[in-house]
């Protein structure tokens, strides 16, 4: 584990007894890990008291990961607990980030994705070409799936 995941820790354990003071409850140390992938940059496991981080992500945004996301993601499981199962960005949870955090409630990051985005296939309807995940292509493949522009509506079908 290298100083950056050390300093996100702390950050986390440290915005986590901060939360206590203002709640006036006490709560266990989430379990934390660093194995996000993909686009994602964190994601709370409520059931298991977990939060996930994407390191690489983090090696490329750190002050962002210090000031919004280790909130953001902490602010899931303390709604959670709070509240019980709410949506997930709902106004328990902005509650939770603008009072007991600090931070604004923004539900998505701005980072720039390119180092994490996966491979894409080439697929095209009547209007435009659009680039789908591995993911989707492979459910094509294997006719799980059929997906549609959203604008002219027509089937997409992969570019040759």
């Amino acid at each position: 584990m290298d100083s950056l995941q050390h300093t996100i820790i702390a950050r986390t354990l440290n915005c986590l007894r901060q939360a206590e003071q203002k709640l006036g409850k006490r709560f266990s140390d989430p379990v934390i890990r660093f194995n996000q992938r993909g686009k994602i940059a964190g994601s709370a496991r409520l059931q298991s008291w977990e939060i996930r981080y994407n390191p690489v992500l983090l090696a490329e945004n750190p002050q962002a990961f210090l000031d919004e996301v280790v909130p953001h993601e902490l602010a899931h499981l303390l709604t959670f607990a709070c509240y019980g199962r709410v949506k997930p960005h709902g106004p328990e949870w902005q509650r939770m980030m603008s009072e007991v955090m600090g931070v604004s409630p923004r539900t998505t990051h701005s980072f720039d994705i390119a180092s994490v985005r996966g491979q894409t296939f080439r697929y095209q309807c009547q209007c435009r070409e659009h680039q789908l995940t591995i993911r989707r292509h492979h459910k094509v493949m294997r006719q799980q799936a059929i997906y549609h522009c959203t604008q002219c509506h027509q089937p997409l079908t992969q570019k040759t």
